[in-house]
């Protein structure tokens, strides 16, 4: 047939190429093509859904395994060197024998390739025979078919708690409102539903879709890896285009929930959905140390190359000295004998073969194994295990463990990474007027006290529904009450059960509500019955209406995810509270105890396990979810972001209770009982250009299309209409500023903060923006863009409702691990979106910022003023250094940048200036961030001092900035599972970085530098007995020893100490490490492994090969024994001294180095007894003889006493004279813990006593220099601090 020539196939090759390569598919269903043959299909171009990871054939697994192999030059080297071995006039061994070590190492590898490749077979095999439901046209229903099976165009029924097999675009779903739910675990970690429309009026056929019946065309995208944006609209044949998102899409891999069935078009399908493409296996990085490693391997080279030119001149000099033609000398068959210049060539290339052992081969296996040794204790160390959150520490990256021990700069995100990301509704300003709930604090500080009863407000039992809020009702007592005492355990078990639910702890969902608001509240909802909507009751409205969170059934069955139901919650939170201050005492004295803490928001974390005891409800599937009770029915509120959960709780507290959402409606229940449903006409989301979000609804009283946005305070602010600056009059004319104070306490006191507005649009205007809308979504160019341009246009003249206050506590023990690590020498970043009041008070009470800190507050409008300030304050700070007055003095100089100055100082020409300035800080604060920027201060730091920096965050706007550092930490907190998958190592709490950088990182880097230089020093003193053996034998590449006891010298007997020696060796006790932070510096910079570091150990290794040689030498001199009985004394002397060298190199001996030092002497005498005991070797009984001679004792003592006696010297005059600080930490170690514990206890004592002297630099001049006013009840934080600010326009 014509089809299958080789010119149709290659032609059918380059259209399928080109359609693949298309901006834009055109996609129809397959359904009027089934059973045609492949070349009648309209989407054949298209790849089908079967995935292929492997990345071998069984049939060329060795040429490809080889291939990827010789991409390292190391085995290119000794693979040539065999080749070369084979030549006859050069060859240094038997050819066989030479190919023996590389044929190891490629072994060795090939079969590790092979079986991680068997592993990903056996994967991909179980995911591709799956079962999934297919449309098909014969059988006029969904059929049974493997994953593999399915193709683009293609229409796929997925059930409840199925995954979908490819990329989706929704069609029909179940859900009387055309919704389907999904579960995003597999592809971002994110257990919280999100909600997913049907694309609108493709689906005409009711009560069930039929897929005959679709008739249209979708066009969508080229396939892209972002997860967050898809572009598609669906053509009818009435070429009416309908807009689609990711909001219709279903990825592959996703799980749906609370769904019956939902049927989908398939859009992408193998290896071109989106989590395939996401799918980038493990992370490979070059450390730093493997990158010097590289730079010493080159060093050997030319030192290899010096010392086979020595040879080769040696050997000519040797050949013209001779005054004929010895008799050993032997002509080839023709009688022709190579002249002394040839044969010196010749010879040149026989001492690259016989000396090759100078590189290292085995090294490159032997650091693998190492690394692979310290990523097993790092994820088995007990400390960096979270016990409430069941994780342990993940590496990813399996080739820079030793980089975690050379940190100078951190850089972390604020919220969810330094904080608990648990947000608690604290206090919020309604039309000017600020409820401060002090209710609500007082229960916070309750559970703050340790010494609280167990049991608290949320362990009572259900009460029935009342039909408002009544402030008398605070004082009455519930009948039926009934309190259970549980046990620490049990409350701690509990926590820990429900806490693997995003956003749902009683800490976060329980509110307290402000009784001042509250009769306010009761007040403005009387008074509502008429057409005229209170602004009070707006204000709560926009908190349950302005957000995404999604309500379901509690009863919907879920998989893998954690459910729990709160059995026992009152109704009534006022009444909770009224008898939590029965059991815990007075208000004077809760107020009393919090009063002792410096930092009352953030300074004792909160503890979860000591407070709570709910009864957690787990379903079927293991699932714990957040609920509330509600009649008839309960629902579950899955918020994507904790802030939106607070918000939806806080309402609900006030009698504004989220029932329900869909895409078209909005359900709240007001106080009274009385139900609203809100249709909702477009939701505006959230992105970090606008810096807020907005619902446009239809209100159900007053008919009217209102906008309600949230956002951050600046970017509301500027969007606020005429009405309060020229309709209202008197006290309300300063209702926006008296909000904006308020924003300013809040942001001072370290809350989060929101305003919220409303806009009453006009039919005339809506539909014309509706226009403009409908057309933005149905766009494929630029539709982002045109999207945000629509909802810019529409969140204009907006109305101030209000704003709230969120508080997000520290995580434990933060304060003291930011402390360790700048003690250690590493400067911490953080870099957050938040305003800058409240980014500076957590600073502070983490202890980023001290009290008695400069900080200098940079907040520029233009870059002029950018400029100068940063020239004046560099310039102060010369002055300082200069000063002899300041000799020995530290100046503690903090530095807070906001986003729109960081914009400023990172351009080209002021880029140099500020990173003089930030190298001088001891910590520097950005805030209002996005995260390119946050990336871009990374890199810019990272490549302009050339240190090494370290990302920590845990969402997904801290992926750039994790990707952008040497090592990148994801924290799994409540955001998903984004940076987690972006990063090097993954913790769950910022507290186990100390530990990690000052413990398992200084080891992992020393251990590694230690063993990298010691199997240099070994290899050079190995192989320089047989260079100086040259100098007695013509330089004719002859040997002493036995070609196979040379290969087994580093296959076997020296092999093992030394991977065991970079894997358990402690130079210092974990306990001194975290005690003593200092000594993480000596890694830091050039570190341990230094040039001069090696070049020592070198020339030691020379020194020592001198000795091993020599003193044999000179023991057998004049002797009538052989040559190889001669060697058999030189091999011996050097393997045990290079043992005893890395026995004094070893600092803790543990029972696995003993095992192995002596296990390695035994395999070397017993290898070498039983090889020369056969017959047919050249050193047959040399050993055995020399055994029972007592020179070969002497010897041996002898040469390894003077080969060792100066590097042990060495150590002794160091040690006694000037010892290091490793050393005086390992004298530490000798002591009894109590004693270790006190005198580290009064060192830090002294140390932070008066050891530095602190001084505080002048104020630098600038163009505005204004300091920050300070309120008395802030002014125990704010410390020393003038702001730069320029107020030109």
């Amino acid at each position: 047939m014509v089809w299958w020539s080789p010119l149709s196939l290659l032609r059918e090759a380059l259209r399928g190429q080109r359609a693949r390569q298309q901006d834009l598919r055109h996609l129809v269903s397959n359904l009027p093509y089934e059973g045609l043959e492949k070349r009648k299909q309209p989407n054949r171009y298209l790849p089908g859904n079967a995935i292929k990871t492997t990345k071998y054939t069984l049939l060329f697994f060795i040429p490809m395994n080889l291939y990827e192999q010789f991409h390292r030059l190391a085995n290119i080297y000794f693979v040539g060197l065999a080749i070369l071995n084979f030549v006859p006039v050069v060859n240094a061994f038997q050819p066989e024998v030479a190919l023996i070590p590389i044929c190891v190492i490629l072994s060795l590898t090939a079969l590790k390739d092979a079986w991680e490749d068997f592993r990903r077979y056996q994967s991909d095999k179980k995911l591709n025979n799956m079962p999934c439901l297919v449309y098909s046209r014969k059988d006029k229903q969904f059929m049974e078919r493997c994953w593999k099976d399915v193709r683009v165009g293609d229409f796929v029924k997925v059930l409840c708690n199925e995954i979908v097999p490819a990329d989706l675009l929704l069609l029909y779903s179940s859900d009387t409102n055309n919704v389907c739910h999904i579960e995003t675990a597999n592809l971002d970690g994110e257990i919280n539903l999100k909600e997913r429309r049907a694309v609108a009026g493709v689906c005409i056929t009711e009560p069930d879709f039929e897929p005959e019946s679709f008739n249209s065309i979708v066009v969508c995208e080229k396939p892209n890896n972002n997860l967050n944006h898809f572009k598609c609209y669906v053509e009818k044949a009435d070429k009416e285009k309908v807009g689609a998102g990711i909001e219709s899409l279903l990825p592959r891999g996703c799980t749906v929930r609370n769904t019956d069935h939902a049927v989908g078009f398939v859009v992408y399908a193998g290896h071109e959905t989106k989590s395939m493409l996401n799918n980038n296996g493990p992370r490979y990085k070059r450390s730093k140390l493997e990158r010097k490693l590289n730079v010493d391997v080159i060093f050997c080279v030319i030192l290899l190359l010096a010392m086979c030119l020595v040879g080769a001149l040696g050997h000519y000099y040797w050949r013209q000295t001779l005054p004929g033609v010895p008799p050993y000398l032997v002509p080839d068959s023709n009688g022709h004998l190579d002249g002394p210049g040839l044969s010196a060539f010749y010879m040149f290339f026989s001492m690259i073969i016989l000396l090759q052992v100078l590189i290292p081969i085995s090294l490159y296996v032997s650091i693998e194994l190492v690394k692979i040794g310290q990523i097993f204790f790092i994820m088995n160390d007990i400390d960096l295990y979270d016990e409430e959150a069941d994780s342990r520490i993940q590496c990813k990256a399996l080739n820079i463990t030793e980089d975690l021990g050379q940190i100078e700069y951190i850089f972390s995100d604020k919220t969810g990474t330094l904080t608990e990301n648990k947000m608690v509704f604290r206090r919020c300003s309604i039309m000017a007027t600020e409820y401060p709930h002090k209710e609500n604090a007082i229960r916070l500080a309750v559970i703050d006290d340790p010494d609280t009863e167990e049991e608290v407000i949320f362990n009572q039992q259900p009460q029935p529904p009342q039909p408002g809020w009544s402030v008398a009702a605070e004082d009455s007592s519930p009948k039926g009450r009934q309190h259970q005492h549980g046990s620490r355990h049990k409350s701690k078990f509990a926590v820990n059960a429900q806490s693997n639910v995003a956003f749902s702890s009683p800490l976060e969902t329980e509110v307290i509500p402000d009784r001042k608001l509250l009769r306010r509240v009761n007040i403005a909802e009387r008074s509502s019955r008429s057409q005229k909507i209170d602004p009070y009751l707006e204000f709560f409205l926009a908190l349950a209406i302005c957000n995404t969170v999604v309500v379901s059934m509690a009863t919907g069955r879920r998989r893998r995810t954690h459910e729990y139901t709160s059995s026992v919650q009152s109704s009534n939170p006022l009444d909770n509270f009224s008898n939590l201050l029965k059991r815990a005492g007075s208000v004077r004295n809760i107020f009393a105890s919090k009063a002792k803490k410096d930092r009352t928001f953030s300074d004792n974390s909160f503890k979860e396990e000591d407070s709570f005891n709910p009864s957690p409800k787990v379903n079927d599937s293991g699932v714990f979810t957040s609920c509330v009770s509600e009649q008839p029915s309960t629902v579950c509120y899955e918020a994507e972001s904790p802030d939106e959960a607070a918000l939806v709780y806080a309402a609900k507290a006030y009698g504004f209770t989220l029932l329900s959402r869909t895409p078209d409606s909005v359900t709240v229940r007001l106080p009274s009982g009385q139900n609203l449903v809100f249709e909702v006409l477009d939701t505006l989301s959230f992105d970090y250009n606008r810096k807020r979000m907005s619902v446009l609804v239809r209100h159900p009283i007053t008919k009217e299309f209102v906008l309600y946005s949230k956002g951050a305070d600046y970017a509301i602010m500027e969007l606020l209409g005429a009405p309060y600056a020229e309709h209202l009059s008197g006290k309300q004319r300063d209702i926006v500023a008296d909000t904006q104070y308020h924003l300013d306490c809040y942001g001072k006191e370290g809350l989060r903060t929101l305003c919220f507005t409303k806009k009453v649009v006009s039919a005339k205007d809506y539909e014309n923006w509706r226009v403009s809308r409908l057309k933005a979504k149905a766009a494929i160019d630029g539709r982002e863009q045109l999207i945000t341009d629509t909802a810019v246009q529409l969140e204009t003249n907006l109305t101030l409702l209000g704003a709230t206050g969120i508080e997000d506590r520290l995580q434990e023990n933060v304060p003291e691990t930011i402390v360790a690590l700048r003690e250690a020498g590493i400067k911490v970043w953080v870099l957050t979106g938040d305003k800058p009041e409240t980014a500076v008070n957590i600073g502070y009470a983490c202890r980023l910022l001290e009290d008695e800190d400069l900080v200098i507050n940079m907040s520029c409008k233009n870059k002029i003023a950018c400029t100068s300030i940063l020239d004046c304050t560099l310039e102060e700070v010369r002055r300082y250094e200069k000063d002899p007055r300041n000799v020995d003095t530290t100046p503690d100089i903090s530095l807070v940048v906001d986003g729109r100055t960081l914009a400023m100082v990172l351009s080209p020409d002021l880029q140099g200036r500020f990173v003089e300035l930030a190298k001088r800080c001891r910590s520097v604060l950005c805030c209002r961030v996005t995260p390119l920027q946050k990336s871009a201060v990374v890199k810019v730091i990272r490549e302009t001092l050339g240190v090494m920096a370290l990302a920590v965050g845990d969402g997904a706007n801290d992926v750039n900035m994790i990707q952008a550092a040497d090592i990148g930490i994801g924290i799994s907190g409540q955001e998903g599972m984004q940076a987690v998958m972006a990063s090097d190592f993954a913790i769950s709490r910022f507290k186990h970085l100390n530990k990690l950088l000052l413990v398992h990182g200084h080891w992992c880097y020393t251990r590694l530098a230690n063993m990298i230089i010691y199997f240099f020093f070994k290899n050079l003193a190995n192989v320089n007995i047989l260079f100086w053996y040259q100098f007695y034998s013509g330089f004719t590449a002859a040997t002493m020893t036995d070609y196979w006891l040379l290969i087994f010298f580093n296959l076997f007997f020296t092999s093992v100490p030394p991977i065991m020696f970079g894997i358990m060796d402690k130079d210092v006790s974990a306990e001194v490490l975290l005690g003593v932070p200092e000594l993480y510096r000596t890694g830091q910079g050039a570190g341990v492994y230094r040039f001069s570091t090696f070049w020592i150990n070198m020339l030691d290794g020379f020194y020592q090969s001198l000795i091993c040689f020599f003193i044999p030498y000179l023991a057998y001199q004049g002797s009538d024994i052989d040559v190889f009985t001669f060697g058999t004394p030189l091999n011996a002397v050097s393997f045990f001294t290079i043992i005893l060298h890395l026995s004094i190199e070893i600092k803790a001996w543990t029972f696995v180095h003993w095992i192995t030092m002596l296990g390695s002497v035994a395999v070397y005498l017993i290898i070498t007894l039983l090889f020369t005991s056969c017959v047919t070797c050249n050193s047959y009984w040399t050993l055995q003889n020399q055994m029972i001679d007592p020179v070969f004792y002497l010897v041996c003592i002898l040469t390894a006493v003077v080969a060792l006696l100066p590097r042990y010297v060495f150590h002794v005059l160091r040690n006694s004279i000037a010892p290091t600080p490793i050393v005086q930490a390992r004298h530490l170690d000798q002591l009894d813990p109590s004693t270790r514990d006190e005198w580290i206890k009064e060192w830090r004592g002294f140390r932070g006593g008066g050891a530095v002297k602190v001084s505080k630099l002048s104020t630098p001049p600038s163009p505005v220099l204004d300091t920050t006013p300070q309120s008395p009840s802030n002014s125990d934080f704010l410390g020393n601090e003038i702001t730069l600010e320029s107020m030109h326009m």
